[in-house]
């Protein structure tokens, strides 16, 4: 699905989300003001992803062995990092610039193209990074939380930055974007898509557990996880953000982030 179709998808999804989820909320949290039409949209994309996408998630991880789903993984992740480095770069964050691209040229030489993470083995942690952190780190405001058709979890600034993802993983030839064979583009993106979801099965099982209101959990996380990623504090890939950090609401940015603590080999 090109940008355009997928565009045009998204705003009919998001108005039948609006016409069946825009209730006003009593008391609206500051930074979701939208939260009737964000409860529309999250229940819609709830119920596709309950239908569609765990299943085949699960199939996946039932049918593929672990060593090759790592594989695959750390594939994606790998190349990945092209377009996260171009970020920091571009953030001004000289440090996390060297040790992406370092952490690049690593596993896909020692690591069989990327097939093993050999770089976190050695303590050269992720960074996570992308173009609406890069908006944030430039000074632009975060907005109001935006909850998107399919995507999920957003905001006005993260959806803005998701245009310059598109183009820049492109550029950077680090997404199927970049393909030019239609049949093998369209693939990677299903395995990617599958591989993403399947990353996450452990983490949605978890909210599904321990969250009373999943939506409110869920965008809270996102929130913190965000201004974490601006502010340049170490996030974990995938992880759920540290609730012992205070979020005072504004992206206070370090002129360079601190140096990365070597992460323990899993």
């Amino acid at each position: 699905m090109n940008m355009p179709t997928y565009a045009r998808f998204a705003s009919a999804l998001a108005v039948c989300a609006l016409t069946a989820g825009c209730a006003t909320q009593g008391t609206p949290d500051p930074r979701d003001p939208w939260e009737g039409f964000n409860r529309g949209v999250y229940k819609f994309n709830d119920t596709v992803d309950r239908a569609v996408f765990k299943p085949v998630a699960q199939a996946y991880t039932y049918v593929t062995p672990q060593p090759v789903r790592s594989c695959v993984h750390n594939m994606f992740s790998n190349v990945g990092d092209l377009w996260a480095a171009t970020n920091s770069f571009l953030q001004g964050r000289g440090h996390d610039f060297v040790n992406t691209l370092g952490r690049f040229l690593f596993n896909t030489t020692m690591g069989v193209g990327g097939c093993f993470d050999v770089a976190s083995a050695n303590g050269a942690r992720k960074i996570p990074n992308d173009f609406g952190t890069t908006l944030g780190v430039w000074g632009f405001g975060q907005g109001p939380y935006l909850v998107l058709p399919i995507w999920g979890a957003s905001s006005i600034r993260d959806g803005v930055g998701l245009i310059g993802d598109w183009q820049g993983t492109m550029y950077t030839y680090s997404s199927p974007s970049a393909i030019d064979n239609v049949a093998i583009r369209n693939s990677l993106w299903g395995l990617d898509l599958v591989d993403t979801r399947a990353s996450l099965l452990d983490t949605t099982d978890m909210v599904d557990r321990v969250a009373l209101d999943p939506y409110s959990f869920i965008r809270d996380a996102y929130l913190q996880r965000r201004a974490a990623m601006v502010r340049g504090s170490a996030v974990g890939e995938g992880n759920l953000p540290d609730y012992s950090i205070e979020d005072d609401g504004d992206d206070a940015v370090p002129a360079q982030s601190e140096p990365p603590a070597p992460a323990t080999a899993k």
